[in-house]
C-alpha cells in the first residue's frame, strides 16, 4: 500500500527561529532557495538532516525546520557522515564556510569528498571570517588587509573547487548568492547527485568585505566576467556573446574574440561528464581578473558511494558470521580478571 506524500512547500521548512544574521548577508538568499528546492525533490521532511559546523553559515540548521546538527569547528564533514551511515535513507546536507571547511575543517573536507560520502556539501564563500569579526581566511587573496593581517595577506589563497577536484569530488559546482535561478538549478542538481556533491557558494558579507564578488553579481558586469557552463555547449561569454574561451597550443585556456575566422567550433566544449578531471580543475583554476569565472557544474560523475559500499560489507559480514554478540565480543581472545 502505497502511502500519499504531503505537498510541501518552502514555508514547511522554515523554523520558528528569528534569523541573526546580518541585513543584506548574502546568507538570506541562500537560504530562501534551499527552502525552495527542498519541497520539490519528493522527500519526507523528517528525512533530511543538515550539519553545520561553526561560522555565520553555520547557524543554517537553526532557520531549517528539519533535523540537525550545530556542530564543532570543521567537523561537520565527521559528523555527516556519522549520520548518513546510521540514517542511510536520510538526506544529509553539510553547510559550511570558506574558514570552517578549509583550516580547521580541511582534513575533514578532503576525506569526506575522497570517499564519496552520499552528501551535499554546501560551502560559502565570502573570503573572511566574518562571525569573528574579520580576519583574513584560507580563500582570501593575497594581499587582502584585514584585523589579523593589517599590512595584507602573505598567504596564498586555497581554491575550494580545486581541493574538491583534487580529491575526485564525483560533483563539483560554482554559483553566486544572488543569481537566484542559477542558484536554484545548482542545489537541484546537486540534491539529485548519488555521492558527495560539492556546491561552492560566492557570498558576500556586505559588513567585512563588501563587494568581493561584484564582478560576479552585478548585472552590468557580470556578463564580461563570468562563463556559464552547460554540458556539452562551446565556452562563450560577453554582452554580446562575442567572445570565448580555447585551448592554446601550450594546451591553457585562453580568451579569444568571436570573428576574424574564430568560431565557436574552435571553442572548448564543457564536458562536466569526463571521467577524466583535468578539464573541470583546469576550468576551476580559471579566476577573474584574467579569465571570465566559470560558473555552474564543472563536474558531475558516477563512482562507488562510500556509506554503500559500508552497508554491504555489514551485510556480507552478517551473512558469514551472523549478528553480532557484545557479550561474546567482550569474552572473546585474551581477557584478565582484575582482583
Amino acid at each position: 500500500m502505497s502511502v500519499e506524500l504531503p505537498v510541501l512547500t518552502a514555508k514547511d521548512f522554515a523554523s520558528d527561529q528569528e534569523l541573526r544574521w546580518c541585513p543584506r548577508c548574502g546568507d538570506y538568499s541562500i537560504l530562501a532557495q534551499m527552502k525552495k528546492v527542498l519541497p520539490t525533490l519528493g522527500i519526507p521532511k523528517e528525512k533530511f538532516v543538515f550539519v553545520s559546523g561553526i561560522g555565520c553559515s553555520s547557524r543554517f540548521p537553526y532557520y531549517m525546520d528539519t533535523f540537525g546538527f550545530h556542530s564543532i569547528h570543521g567537523r561537520a564533514p565527521a559528523i555527516a557522515t556519522g549520520v548518513k551511515l546510521a540514517s542511510p535513507d536520510s538526506q544529509v546536507w553539510v553547510i559550511t564556510g570558506d574558514g570552517d571547511a578549509l583550516s580547521i575543517g580541511g582534513n575533514h573536507l578532503m576525506h569526506a569528498i575522497r570517499r564519496n560520502v552520499n552528501l551535499k556539501i554546501v560551502l560559502f564563500n565570502n573570503q573572511i571570517y566574518g562571525l569573528t569579526k574579520g580576519q583574513y581566511s584560507p580563500t582570501s587573496p593575497t594581499g587582502k588587509r584585514t584585523k589579523s593581517s593589517p599590512y595584507g595577506s602573505i598567504d596564498n589563497p586555497l581554491s575550494p573547487l580545486s581541493v574538491a577536484i583534487g580529491s575526485e569530488a564525483s560533483f563539483v559546482a560554482r554559483a553566486v548568492d544572488v543569481d537566484i535561478k542559477h542558484l536554484t538549478m545548482v542545489l537541484e542538481r546537486a540534491a539529485h547527485h548519488h555521492g558527495t556533491s560539492f556546491i561552492e557558494v560566492y557570498q558576500d558579507c556586505n559588513v567585512f568585505n563588501s563587494g568581493a564578488f561584484l564582478y560576479a553579481s552585478k548585472k552590468d558586469k557580470k556578463a564580461d566576467n563570468v562563463v556559464y557552463l552547460e554540458h556539452g555547449k562551446p565556452l562563450i561569454f560577453g554582452k554580446q556573446r562575442d567572445k570565448g574561451i580555447r585551448v592554446n597550443e601550450a594546451n591553457r585556456p585562453e580568451v579569444v574574440e568571436l570573428g576574424n575566422g574564430i568560431t565557436e567550433d574552435d571553442l572548448l566544449f564543457h564536458d562536466e561528464q569526463s571521467p577524466e578531471p583535468s578539464l573541470a580543475f583546469m576550468l576551476a583554476r580559471m579566476r577573474y581578473p584574467e579569465f571570465p569565472e566559470p560558473m555552474g557544474v564543472f563536474r558531475d560523475v558516477e563512482r562507488p558511494v562510500y556509506d554503500e559500499q559500508v552497508e554491504l560489507q555489514m551485510n556480507a559480514a552478517r551473512e558469514s558470521k551472523g549478528d553480532g554478540d557484545l557479550e561474546a565480543l567482550f569474552n572473546t581472545g585474551d581477557t584478565w580478571t582484575v582482583e
